[in-house]
C-alpha cells in the first residue's frame, strides 16, 4: 500500500515538473537555427510574462537585431520600429520603440550576466523596460543588478554567435541586420 502511494507521488512530481519546465521554455528561431531559452519566472515574473505575451502574439517575429556589439551582446525587441515587415519599420529609429504596453518595474536579482544570458534593455530609468532585450555573447558583470535578467540560452548559442555584428564606431548599429524569424513558447 505504501509503495503504491509513493509511486503516485513520484508520478505526480514527474508530470508537474515536466509541465512547469515546458511553461518556462521558448524557441527563438534565427536564420541559422533554433535557440532554446529557459525563462526565470521565479526571478523576473513580470518580465517573463511580458516576453511570453509579446512572443506568443507574434510581436517579435521579423524584429531585427538593431544593435550587436562583438564580444558584448546582441540587442533586439523593438516591436514598434524594428519589425522589418511593419509599415512603422525604421532602422534609424530601431532601438527607440517598444510595445503599446506600460513599461515594467525593475526586477533586478543576483543572477549574473553570463554568456547566453537574456536581459531586458532599458533607458536610464530602471523602470523603463518594455519589449527590448539583449543576449550576452560573453560575461558582462558590470550589468549585474542593474538590468533585469529573465532567461538564458540552454541550446543553440552557436546560432546566436552567428548574428551579424554592427559597426563598433557607431555603438553597434547594424546596417543590414539579421532578424528574429519567430519567438514562441514551447
Amino acid at each position: 500500500m505504501n509503495s503504491f502511494f509513493i509511486q503516485i507521488i513520484i508520478f505526480f512530481l514527474l508530470i508537474t515538473n515536466q509541465t512547469m519546465s515546458e511553461e518556462t521554455i521558448m524557441i527563438l528561431k534565427l536564420k541559422d537555427g533554433d535557440v532554446k531559452i529557459e525563462l526565470f519566472s521565479d526571478k523576473a515574473p513580470n518580465h517573463v510574462k511580458r516576453i511570453k505575451k509579446l512572443a506568443d502574439d507574434g510581436k517579435y517575429d521579423n524584429v531585427v537585431f538593431h544593435r550587436v556589439i562583438d564580444g558584448f551582446m546582441a540587442q533586439t525587441g523593438d516591436v514598434k520600429f524594428g519589425n522589418s515587415d511593419s509599415s512603422d519599420f525604421d532602422l534609424r529609429r530601431a532601438g527607440m520603440g517598444g510595445s503599446d504596453l506600460a513599461d515594467l518595474k525593475e526586477e533586478f536579482s543576483s543572477l549574473p550576466h553570463e554568456r547566453g544570458t537574456l536581459s531586458m534593455a532599458r533607458s536610464q530609468d530602471p523602470n523603463s523596460a518594455n519589449s527590448q532585450f539583449f543576449i550576452c555573447f560573453k560575461p558582462a558583470p558590470f550589468l549585474d543588478r542593474q538590468y533585469t535578467v529573465f532567461g538564458r540560452v540552454i541550446e543553440g548559442m552557436e546560432y546566436v554567435d552567428k548574428i551579424k555584428r554592427g559597426d563598433e564606431s557607431n555603438n553597434g548599429a547594424v546596417s543590414d541586420p539579421d532578424k528574429i524569424i519567430s519567438f514562441k513558447s514551447l
